[in-house]
């Protein structure tokens, strides 16, 4: 009997005659990588030029051909024709297919490695929606490919040809412009391009890196780095320039634990690649600058055998042993010493580290870097944890720039963050140079018009006379005059300044010290520190500090990640949309749940819990799930609770910020929670009614039916407190001690809405079938029995709107329009403000016998508890 493989390479073996091609005919046995799924890309000059995607599944490689290439920019949208799967050790081919043959022209390898689904991969295949991460040598990070069902194109004969699209998600390897094909040209196998694969020439080494080396011949000599060289008979890839984390500017040093405070350095932002002796170093926009850097190349070269990523400050030091930026810009002049503080590793030996907190990162790279010297021009950049004031106030008095404060726990993401802020000493910052002022006394500028941009204008922030020498001032006087033009740059200038004014193209950045600004935004008493050309003019805001404390955490799919990671949770596609019309994000969603975390989980931890679950977002196929069949992370937890029939079930229950993220990992929208908790299941802690409006009726009714039913619980001596659910209607709810078993408390409840809907008979129901409810509002009790479940406070809705079910004050009822009407956004933010429940916890009461025995009797008794 045929395996499954050969099955599936049936129709590859039926288009190749194997005598005539040297393709593999799939007989041999490919090795494999254990557990790793291998994937490969060949390019392919046939017909038509084309990259061929290959993944391994099932013993086989699922193919695809990619017309021009994948592209590593998000917008590009890269057309993948479904095509025969192929044999394993097709992945290993490279070579010439005849001419006449199936395919026939010349096959490169252009880049190999391991893949990872991000879901199932059978089902991902079938559904069309095949998330990956991908660890290439030249495609990194997370990949999807798409089934564009109903636009695959017909053919002669057999099924049509399934048009699919390879879209690069947004990551740490996504560019805005493609960088791929044109980038890499040979072989990662062998190092020769197609001619020399087609001409049959012996394999090269492989010289694919950003600033590609190229060997003609044997007898040819690389064409490389002008500092750095390869190691001889030795090629490994330097890692690739990825954006630098940034720090957020603010005032207030976090006193929260797990910070770690390091020096803030005044040099330049480098990011140092490092293969063995080959060094090549980045600015913070990712500018080539090994040649500008090239005397600290040969400490940097000692570094490791193998290969690492490192982000450090470049600095020199002036007289009195501080770094300082105009030092520095000299010693880059005249050739002078370097030093390189280091202070994070982001990759090592091909390993990927930034998702691992900062602090073991940071004990990687003390590793990595080893006994260093005093005199070493490599330095680790060390740190203090906690007493971030204390290191503040010395690093000030002895005439530092500031501190950094870092979360030891972060990851490392290339953007700016608050898990990274920092914290000046004195005021400086950046500005665009845009005109001068003329001397009378002097032939160069009297001072500086400077500005930064606001929404797409440059405003004026003042003139800078002083802190030049005579001979910056001439430097930059040339500089000036070479950017001459007629035109003010500026959207508001003084008249009196324009009236003497000469304007340049705004392109010189000034980093300018300065008291304080005015309240219209002019800086007082500046003083010119240096020219920035790390940084780009167009890129130069006010950079105003942040006023929130550290611990603020927006509702953003970067706040999402961190919180997962954090947490411990492997956040699968971050940035799969959940909720279509509002654009949110599943990590979006997780950074909800961090946020309200606090007000969530008192109502939620350690209850039963039954969960709506959206594999494909709000918008598509939703189920409800009660039981743990497995596959779910171990922060979801779980336990045998006996059914009606007595068999035992596993059931889910959370308690921690963990579970929910663990949750929303695994496509939960709703949470809904039992009465009780787990460590009395017979005995609820709370009693609930659900207001549920028959169609026409708005929210008002809804609004004064809630009023009423706290009214009548009042009269059994029983406080309640209401929840918009998200949905139509109002939970009202009234905590209790859990001392009743769930048959007295149904009865109880039953009883009550019967009462109502007998005192109100024309706005009320306590049937629950569709024929009752016209026109009336069914008080549903039905969830106070064991096993029923409502919605739980703080909640998200796998409802239009992404709406949240709020816990909120009686008073504030009478303002409420909707029951749907708190984002999550809405929600967060009042998790930060007063709490409407703050006496739920202590409200003690209790569903006692004599009231239980007085549901029989005409009247409530007089207010017991």
């Amino acid at each position: 009997m045929a395996t499954k493989a050969e099955a599936l390479l049936r129709d590859y073996k039926a288009k190749r005659d194997f005598t005539k091609t040297q393709e593999p005919s799939g007989a041999g046995k490919a090795k494999t990588n254990g557990k790793a799924r291998r994937f490969v890309v060949q390019k392919h000059d046939a017909r038509q030029l084309h990259y061929d995607f290959r993944i391994e599944l099932d013993g086989v490689l699922k193919s695809w051909a990619v017309t021009k290439g994948p592209s590593d920019n998000p917008a590009d949208k890269r057309l993948a024709v479904r095509v025969e799967d192929h044999p394993l050790d097709y992945g290993s081919f490279e070579g010439t297919i005849p001419e006449g043959e199936y395919g026939g022209g010349t096959v490169m390898l252009w880049d190999e490695g391991t893949w990872e689904p991000l879901a199932d991969p059978r089902d991902a295949l079938e559904d069309g929606d095949l998330k990956m991460r991908l660890h290439g040598h030249r495609m990194k990070g997370e990949w999807v490919l798409v089934h564009m069902k109903g636009r695959d194109s017909k053919r002669k004969s057999g099924p049509p040809r399934e048009n699919w699209l390879l879209i690069k998600h947004r990551d740490d390897y996504a560019r805005d412009k493609e960088t791929l094909t044109g980038r890499f040209t040979r072989s990662v196998s062998t190092g020769r391009d197609l001619d020399g694969i087609a001409k049959g020439l012996k394999a090269k080494k492989n010289t694919d890196t950003p600033n590609e080396a190229v060997w003609h011949s044997d007898e040819d000599k690389a064409v490389d780095n002008p500092v750095s060289a390869r190691r001889k008979g030795k090629a490994a890839d330097l890692p690739d320039f990825r954006p630098p984390q940034l720090a957020t500017l603010v005032t207030d040093i976090p006193e929260e634990s797990g910070w770690l405070f390091e020096m803030k350095y005044d040099g330049y932002r480098c990011l140092a690649a490092i293969s063995g002796e080959q060094v090549r170093l980045y600015t913070r926009t990712g500018k080539d600058w090994t040649e500008q850097f090239k005397t600290i190349v040969p400490p940097l070269s000692r570094v490791t055998a193998g290969t690492a990523l490192i982000d450090g400050e470049l600095c020199a030091f002036d007289s009195k042993g501080r770094t300082d930026f105009s030092t520095l810009k000299d010693h880059l002049s005249n050739g002078g010493s370097l030093t390189y503080f280091a202070f994070d590793l982001i990759e090592q030996d091909g390993e990927e580290l930034a998702k691992l907190p900062l602090v073991e990162r940071k004990a990687r790279l003390e590793t990595l870097l080893g006994r260093i010297e005093k005199s070493s021009l490599v330095q680790f950049s060390t740190h203090v944890t906690g007493n971030g004031q204390k290191v503040f106030d010395t690093v000030c008095r002895e005439g530092h720039e500031g501190i950094i404060a870092k979360r030891g726990d972060a990851p490392y993401r290339s953007e700016r963050t608050r898990s990274w802020l920092k914290i000046k000493c004195g005021k400086r910052q950046e500005f665009v140079i845009a005109g001068w002022s003329p001397s009378s006394k002097k032939k160069t500028f009297a001072s500086l018009l400077v500005g930064t941009w606001e929404d797409g204008k440059l405003v004026y922030r003042g003139r800078v006379g002083t802190g030049f020498s005579v001979d910056d001032a001439q430097a930059l006087q040339q500089q000036l005059n070479s950017r001459a033009r007629k035109t003010n740059p500026f959207a508001n200038v003084p008249r009196a300044v324009a009236r003497t004014a000469r304007w340049v193209s705004p392109e010189l950045v000034a980093e300018i010290g300065y008291t304080e600004f005015t309240p219209d935004g002019i800086m007082r008493h500046p003083s010119f520190l240096t020219l920035r050309e790390d940084k780009p003019a167009g890129d130069v805001t006010l950079d105003k500090p942040d006023t929130r404390k550290a611990a603020a955490a927006p509702l953003s799919t970067q706040a999402g990640i961190n919180a997962a990671e954090a947490a411990g949770i492997k956040l699968s596609s971050p940035d799969r949309v959940v909720y279509p019309g509002q654009g949110v994000t599943k990590a979006d969603l997780v950074a909800y749940y961090a946020a309200v975390a606090d007000r969530m989980l008192p109502y939620i931890e350690n209850r039963p819990l039954s969960l709506l679950r959206c594999p494909q977002g709000r918008a598509k196929y939703c189920f409800f799930q009660k039981h743990d069949t497995g596959g779910f992370p171990d922060a979801m937890k779980s336990l045998m609770i006996a059914e009606k029939d007595g068999e035992k079930e596993s059931y889910f229950y959370i308690d921690t910020l963990a579970g929910l993220i663990a949750g929303t990992q695994m496509n939960v929208l709703e949470w809904h929670l039992w009465g009780s908790r787990t460590r009395d299941l017979e005995k609820p802690e709370r009693i609930i009614f659900d207001i549920d409006p028959d169609e026409g009726l708005d929210f008002g009714h809804v609004r004064a039916a809630a009023v009423d039913i706290r009214s009548e619980l009042g009269a059994w001596g029983l406080e309640s407190y209401a929840l918009v659910s998200g949905g139509k209607g109002i939970h009202v709810i009234a905590p209790l001690r859990p001392t009743t078993e769930w048959p007295e408390i149904k009865s109880f409840c039953k009883t009550f809405a019967q009462r109502l809907a007998d005192k109100f008979p024309d706005r009320f129901t306590a049937n629950s079938r569709k024929a009752s409810r016209k026109g009336k509002i069914f008080i549903d009790y039905l969830r106070n029995e064991r096993g029923a479940t409502a919605i739980a406070p703080w909640s998200s809705r796998s409802r239009q709107g992404a709406p949240v079910a709020v816990p909120v004050s009686w008073d504030e009822l009478e303002t409420i329009k909707a029951a749907n009407q708190f984002t999550l956004a809405d929600a967060a933010e009042r998790a930060g403000k007063p709490d409407p429940w703050k006496d739920y916890f202590s409200t003690t009461q209790s569903i006692t016998k004599a009231m239980w025995s007085a549901t029989v009797a005409e009247e409530p008794p007089a207010r017991q508890r």
